[in-house]
């Protein structure tokens, strides 16, 4: 039997990278899923690549109340309860000091952080008891000039979690995060990037992170994954999926 046969989730965030790897995951061991994203062009393609009796692709914006309300409603009609809700979207701008605006401030915070906390009270209800949540954070100490704005709104997402998993002990549901490191992806993360600076951020992940490579979208799911429906005894836990960056191994002299 598939390991999330009569299984069902939602992943926001999930029409591309790693929120993509999640659901091709769950979907391939035999879940229903709801999806979220907001870039029309890659909403088509999920819904086009993806089976459309299992995967239910929304538009759905996380900084919006009235989407994150729509969604709760969408995923009630779609799949009723559901087993793990995977909060994983984001925005990460490339902008110094000088540069940042109160309106790009706000924008970072509106969708990292505001939108992972009211998707969980809109969607917590739906959670069946037992269940669990995995929000996306960072991996510790992954700095980068330029991106205050993101880290900030990260760090307040991993408090986020802290305070949820104490709240939802009571219905016995699990609330862990998953920290990606330096993960290959076609934006790398941040949006805007010229296709020069994608390459400096693959580059600078192959040589700073302990495991001299990038990490890749299928590795940051199956450690999703793993919070979700295997570690059963964990909660209020952060998993660094980053090659050793956030824990500062060197390699040793041989």
């Amino acid at each position: 039997m598939s390991k999330f046969a009569d299984k069902k989730a939602v992943v926001t965030g999930g029409t591309h990278g790693m929120g993509l790897a999640i659901v091709k995951a769950l979907l391939d061991g035999g879940a229903e899923v709801v999806l979220t994203g907001r870039n029309e062009t890659k909403i088509e393609q999920a819904r086009g690549e993806l089976k459309p009796d299992s995967a239910h692709v929304v538009r759905s914006d996380a900084a919006s109340m009235a989407d994150i309300r729509a969604l709760a409603a969408t995923v009630q009609d779609k799949l009723g309860r559901i087993d793990y809700l995977f909060v994983n979207h984001g925005i990460a701008e490339v902008q110094t000091l000088e540069e940042v605006t109160e309106d790009s401030w706000d924008r970072h915070f509106a969708v990292n952080a505001k939108g992972a906390f009211f998707t969980v009270q809109s969607l917590s209800p739906l959670i069946n008891d037992g269940g669990a949540i995995v929000f996306t954070t960072v991996a510790n100490d992954l700095i980068f000039p330029g991106l205050s704005a993101y880290s900030g709104s990260k760090e307040a997402v991993r408090a986020i979690s802290h305070v949820l998993a104490a709240e939802l002990l009571p219905r016995k549901i699990r609330v862990n995060s998953v920290a990606p490191g330096y993960i290959k992806t076609p934006t790398m993360g941040v949006a805007g990037l010229t296709e020069e600076e994608r390459r400096e951020f693959e580059r600078q992940g192959s040589e700073t992170t302990p495991l001299k490579r990038n990490g890749t979208v299928e590795e940051v799911a199956a450690a999703a994954l793993f919070l979700a429906a295997d570690a059963t005894f964990t909660t209020n836990a952060e998993f660094p999926v980053d090659g050793g960056f956030a824990q500062g191994l060197t390699a040793g002299d041989h």
